[in-house]
């Protein structure tokens, strides 16, 4: 009958249909390349992304820091602590630390076969350093801040400090009982993806940061080197201060739409702040649980994946819901027996 051809033929099936069909296939491919999209909104939000926060360790670098060089005080003056002194303390103090430089620290002590003692005692201050006792030697290891806050002066080494910095390698200032005695530096590679991953985001008119707890100088080198605008390197902030970060970014513009992207525990808050958070796959376990989106195989050339993925579902889900309409815009009223 004619009722029951425009109630079969006016069923919004295919409108129902239309939106999740579209987002289930787009998930679909993102796994198949290497994409964790959690959800439909998530897929969605990436292609409206217009501002995009890299953490700098382990995400736009591949995040195994090592020992690079070391300067001591034999270097340079003749005499005092020796390169395995340095590092037996440095090494020592590092023991009660989670951070990926201590680790490399330890690492390096290890491979010369020093004989680490654990500290009498350990104080982590943010953004900062550590302060510890060891052997009774008080021992401050960090940045120059950490220096200027205990009165212990690093004009000696503030040269070739800086030349470190010059060279994107990590300074680190080692005081012992209150005089500083040498500098460790730690280098960490660039990722070989890093560069085309951002030229490819800046093709597609997106404006790129780098967010990162190291000294600004060093931050520099490195953004130079990926081609980063220098306004666009937030350097020195402290990891509660990431998602703060972030948040300005957002507050920037009516229209700014920020997408972070980072692997650490210190990066969580700044992901879940963002509009997207992406982590690395292989990053810490809160990172993961935080984001929207997870690259599988951490490489950061699936930014830029996630987003033509995302863009390329939105106009499917257009598609769709047009051939829904015209569907039920012709079909009910020939089932209506407009032609007959």
């Amino acid at each position: 009958t004619v009722f029951t051809s425009v109630v079969v033929i006016a069923c919004p099936c295919a409108l129902g249909l239309a939106i999740p069909t579209a987002v289930m296939v787009g998930t679909g491919i993102g796994a198949e390349t290497g994409l964790l999209i959690k959800g439909g909104d998530s897929l969605e939000s990436v292609s409206t992304i217009n501002t995009i926060v890299f953490d700098k360790t382990g995400t736009l670098t591949v995040g195994k820091p090592k020992v690079s060089l070391i300067f001591t005080e034999e270097t340079l003056s003749g005499s005092g602590y020796t390169e395995n002194d340095l590092l037996f303390y440095a090494g020592s103090a590092e023991m009660g630390s989670e951070h990926p430089l201590g680790r490399s620290i330890i690492e390096e002590a290890n491979q010369r076969g020093l004989k680490l003692e654990s500290p009498t005692d350990f104080d982590a201050i943010p953004g900062k350093g550590i302060k510890t006792t060891i052997k009774g030697k008080t021992v401050f290891i960090g940045n120059e801040k950490l220096m200027d806050e205990n009165g212990i002066a690093i004009e000696e080494y503030k040269t070739k400090f800086e030349e470190f910095q010059l060279q994107g390698i990590t300074t680190i200032l080692i005081s012992i009982d209150n005089a500083v005695r040498g500098i460790i530096g730690i280098s960490d590679k660039m990722k070989d993806q890093a560069p085309y991953a951002l030229e490819k985001l800046r093709e597609m008119g997106i404006e790129i940061y780098m967010i990162t707890g190291d000294n600004m100088q060093t931050a520099l080198t490195i953004g130079k080197l990926l081609s980063i605008d220098s306004q666009h390197i937030l350097a020195e902030v402290l990891p509660n201060d990431k998602a703060l970060n972030v948040q300005k970014l957002q507050n920037s513009g009516d229209d700014v739409v920020v997408g972070m992207v980072g692997d650490g525990i210190n990066d969580a808050p700044a992901l879940a702040q963002a509009d997207v958070g992406i982590a690395i796959g292989s990053g810490t376990d809160v990172a993961i649980e935080t984001a929207d989106i997870v690259l599988m195989r951490g490489d950061i050339r699936n930014v830029v994946s996630a987003i033509n993925l995302s863009k390329k579902t939105y106009k499917k889900m257009i598609t769709n819901l047009f051939w829904a309409f015209i569907y039920n815009i012709i079909g009910i009223p020939i089932a209506a027996g407009v032609l007959y």
